[in-house]
């Protein structure tokens, strides 16, 4: 591919297979964080209402917030990985038509 005038690149496909893979894995990350918040609200809010009163319910926050730190970056993953692999076929169909981003690079040093 050579550069046009002004070294500009055009980016006309992507992976899409690899562009699903990498946002599972930043989704993922994300549902981690997402997760650790949900987790440390939910012992939070466990502490409290265990503290004022004897419900049955109030183990329910833990299990919750456990959960929560497993069951995100799970479902956070699945959902980048189908997000990205039609995000990258769509990209890829709509390239073929308007021809690509425009990009430019510059040599390292």
């Amino acid at each position: 591919m050579l550069p046009t005038m002004n070294g500009a690149y055009f980016l006309r496909r992507i992976g899409a297979l690899s562009l699903a893979k990498m946002s599972a894995a930043l989704y993922a990350l994300l549902g981690l964080i997402i997760g650790a918040f949900v987790s440390l609200f939910a012992l939070v809010g466990s502490a409290l209402s265990s503290s004022s009163s004897s419900s049955p319910f109030s183990s329910f926050g833990v299990l919750f917030g456990a959960g929560a730190v497993i069951l995100l970056p799970i479902l956070y993953g699945i959902i980048g990985f189908i997000v990205g692999l039609i995000s990258g076929w769509l990209y890829n169909l709509v390239a073929k038509i308007a021809g690509g981003i425009e990009i430019e690079l510059k040599a390292k040093g």
